[in-house]
């Protein structure tokens, strides 16, 4: 008697290990090699432009006036305040536009919007961590300065810019991609924040009812908390942490929660 001899079980492939790190990693290098690498002299311009932007607000303002808002220089004074906000502006237009610059690899079922964020916020988090380090060090060598830095504070000025930055992308991440005039729409509504943001000014300064209202501005609290790690006596009484990550949590978690449900819709929309 014959016996049935079964057919052979359909040989599953491998899983790759580490796939999601592997898609950030070469995400992370296409990054790398498409932006500050395509241009004559790459990140050194990434230092320049900032460094720029504070000597030209130094110059100006030093023409005016004897002494900055607080302490004796004016690119340190300049450099606390417009660096969170420079940072904070990049990652957040790099992760906002996510979906659109990632949209041909997203096609590719190893990699997923998860890994097109997270890939474009490591990056851009690490250039203008290094951006930062560089100026406030070249403010120290080469300008009498007479701050005392906590660097406890400084770090936990630029882990709350951060998250502030990422929450506000994710989010803006699905609503500029599904709504084409929400992109033009925070472009007009960005141009006053590098004024009402604290960078020229001390919270201080503002009259009520005014500063009440600029207290909703996360990056008030976060322009504070940084010049309160470099000036020992300014007492910052106003920042409120918790405010802004309540904000940036809350802002992170419908984004992902939108991007999650809608992020293939979204894809094939563009």
């Amino acid at each position: 008697m014959e016996h049935d001899i079964a057919p052979p079980l359909p040989v599953q492939p491998p899983r790759r290990r580490f796939a999601s790190l592997r898609a950030i990693g070469a995400l992370v290098l296409r990054e790398m090699s498409t932006t500050n690498g395509r241009s004559p002299g790459g990140y050194i311009w990434a230092v320049l432009e900032p460094a720029g932007g504070i000597i030209l607000l130094s110059l100006v303002f030093a023409a005016a006036f004897r002494n900055p808002p607080m302490g004796i220089s004016f690119p340190m004074f300049y450099s606390t305040g417009m660096l969170p906000f420079l940072m904070f502006t990049d990652i957040h237009n790099k992760i906002a536009q996510a979906l659109m610059y990632s949209r041909q690899l997203l096609a590719y079922p190893t990699v997923t919007f998860l890994d097109a964020i997270i890939a474009r916020f490591v990056l851009n988090l690490m250039t203008q961590l290094m951006v930062a380090y560089i100026i406030l060090m070249g403010c120290l060598a080469v300008f009498e300065t007479r701050v005392t830095p906590n660097l406890t504070v400084i770090v936990e000025a630029f882990a709350l810019t951060a998250l502030l930055s990422v929450g506000i992308g994710v989010l803006n991440c699905y609503l500029f991609t599904r709504f084409e005039v929400m992109q033009k729409a925070w472009s007009i509504l960005m141009r006053p924040m590098f004024i009402i943001s604290g960078i020229l000014f001390l919270f201080e300064a503002i009259p009520d009812p005014y500063a009440d209202y600029l207290w909703y501005n996360p990056l008030i609290h976060v322009t504070g908390m940084m010049r309160q790690g470099f000036y020992g006596t300014y007492d910052a009484t106003y920042v409120s942490p918790l405010y802004v990550i309540g904000l940036s949590l809350g802002c992170l978690a419908l984004g992902l929660v939108l991007l999650r449900r809608h992020h293939r819709e979204l894809l094939v929309r563009f």
